[in-house]
C-alpha cells in the first residue's frame, strides 16, 4: 500500500526556536504548516543550552506573547565586563546604544513556544526523522520521513524550510552537499560547567588573562554557568573539581569566584559555517542549518530568529499574494546580517582567546586592542551595538 501524503502549505523540518517561531508567524498570516522533529517533546525541553537574547529577539517574543516568561524568569543585563590585566571595564549597553540583552536559556524559549504552538493547534509531530527532500525546483516539494513507529511519512507542501540544525537534512537538497559552505574550525574549545552556587557577578565577565580566557556567566540565583579555554580534544572528566575551580580562578584575577558543587561539565568546540546557498526553488534554510558561529558573541539563536523574520515575510508574500520578490531576495538580505555576525563573533573570539602559535608580540598587541576598545567611546559603542543586536529588518 502506498503512503498517503500529508498536505500543507509549509513543511518545517526542526522544532527548535527558528522552526517554532516561524510556524507562529505563518499562522498569524493564515498560512498553515506542519512542523516535524526527530526528538521527543521531553528531549527538546530538557536539552539545556545557554541563551543570551538580543533586544530585538525579546521584543519579538513579547509581541508573540505579552506574558512571556522572559520578563519574569529571564534576567535583563545592561552590560558586560571585559577583564584584562587584573582590571574590569564595563560596557554600558543602555548608556551607549539604548538597548539591553536578557539572560534566558534557549530551552526556556522552547518550553514557551511549544506550549503556545500546541495550545493553538499547530500540527507538530515529534519522533519524526526526515530522510530527504525532493522536488524543490517544482511548485510541490515534499519531505520524506519516518515516524516514531518506523512508518514512512510524506509531506507535500508549497514550500519546505530547513530549521533542522547543523546536521540538516534539508541543506543537501539546496546546496547539493551537506558540507557545501564556508567553514572555519578554531584550534581551541570551551570547557563548560554548571554548578550550584550563588552568582559571582551580576553581569557576564569576559576575562583575558595571562593564564587564558574565562567567561563567568549566570543561569539562575542558585545555578551558574562558567567556561574556560581548553584544547578541542580535552576530556571533560579528566580534571577534579578542585582543579577546575583553580583554573577558573586563575583566569579571572581581581574577582573572587563563588564555588559550589559541579553537576555538569562539557567541552564545546568552536566552528564557523555559512552554507553556500540559503535558498533554492521552493526550499530555504534558517538558523544552524544555514550557519553556525562561535558562542563568544552570543549570536546563535538571535541570528536564527533574524532569518525567520525575513523568511516569514517572504513566505507571506509568496504564498499569500503570489509575489516572489521577497523570497528571491531572502538569501542576499539574510547574508548581510549573517556575515556581520560572523565578523563580530570572530572579532570577540580573537580578541579574548590566545592562539597556540601566539608569541609575546601577539599577546601585547591583543592587550592593545582591548585597551583601544575600552578606552574609546566609539569602540565601546560598536561592541554594545553588535552585542545587543542590530535592529530586525
Amino acid at each position: 500500500m502506498s503512503t498517503e501524503p500529508i498536505r500543507t502549505r509549509v513543511a518545517i523540518v526542526g522544532a527548535g526556536p527558528a522552526g517554532l517561531i516561524l510556524s507562529h508567524l505563518l499562522a498569524d498570516a493564515g498560512i498553515e504548516s506542519v512542523v516535524i522533529d526527530q526528538r521527543s517533546r521531553e528531549e527538546i525541553e530538557s536539552t539545556i543550552r545557554a541563551g543570551i537574547l538580543e533586544q530585538g529577539t525579546v521584543d519579538l517574543l513579547t509581541a508573540i506573547d505579552p506574558n512571556t516568561r522572559v520578563h519574569t524568569v529571564g534576567d535583563r543585563h545592561d552590560g558586560i565586563e571585559l577583564r584584562f590585566q587584573g582590571e574590569g571595564h564595563r560596557i554600558d549597553f543602555p548608556g551607549l546604544v539604548g538597548r539591553s540583552v536578557w539572560l534566558y536559556p534557549q530551552h526556556e524559549v522552547l518550553k514557551d513556544m511549544l506550549a503556545l504552538r500546541v495550545a493553538s493547534g499547530q500540527d507538530l509531530r515529534f519522533g519524526v526523522t526526515a530522510s530527504r527532500v525532493e522536488g524543490i525546483d517544482t511548485d510541490r516539494p515534499r519531505v520524506i520521513a519516518t515516524d516514531a513507529d518506523g512508518s514512512e511519512l510524506i509531506i507535500d507542501a508549497d514550500f519546505v524550510v530547513g530549521a533542522d540544525g547543523s546536521r540538516s537534512v534539508v541543506r543537501p537538497a539546496i546546496t547539493g552537499d551537506s558540507r557545501s559552505g564556508y567553514f572555519r574550525e578554531y584550534p581551541f574549545a570551551w570547557f563548560g560547567i554548571l554548578c550550584e552556587a550563588p552568582a559571582s557577578a551580576d553581569e557576564l565577565i569576559y576575562s583575558n588573562s595571562d593564564n587564558g580566557f574565562a567567561l563567568i556567566s549566570q543561569r539562575s540565583p542558585e545555578v551558574q554557568r562558567m567556561y574556560f579555554q581548553c584544547e578541542p580534544d580535552a576530556d571533560p572528566l579528566a580534571m577534579s573539581e578542585a582543579e577546575i575551580w583553580e583554573t577558573l580562578q586563575s583566569r579571572v584575577p581581581g574577582t573572587t569566584l563563588k564555588e559550589g558543587p559541579i553537576f555538569q561539565r562539557d567541552v564545546l568546540r568552536f566552528r564557523s559555517f555559512v552554507a553556500h546557498e540559503l535558498r533554492r526553488g521552493r526550499a530555504a534554510l534558517v538558523g544552524d542549518a544555514a550557519h553556525t558561529v562561535p558562542p563568544t558573541g552570543a549570536k546563535g539563536m538571535n541570528l536564527a530568529i533574524a532569518d525567520v523574520v525575513l523568511l516569514s515575510r517572504a513566505l507571506r508574500a509568496l504564498l499569500g499574494e503570489g509575489d516572489d520578490r521577497l523570497i528571491d531576495g531572502y538569501a542576499e538580505l539574510a547574508l548581510k546580517r549573517i556575515w556581520k555576525a560572523q565578523h563580530f563573533s570572530w572579532w570577540m573570539t580573537s580578541m579574548l582567546h590566545q592562539l597556540p602559535e601566539s608569541g609575546e608580540f601577539d599577546r601585547r598587541r591583543q592587550l592593545g586592542e582591548l585597551r583601544s576598545v575600552t578606552d574609546s567611546e566609539a569602540g565601546r559603542t560598536y561592541l554594545a551595538e553588535a552585542y545587543t543586536g542590530w535592529p530586525l529588518n
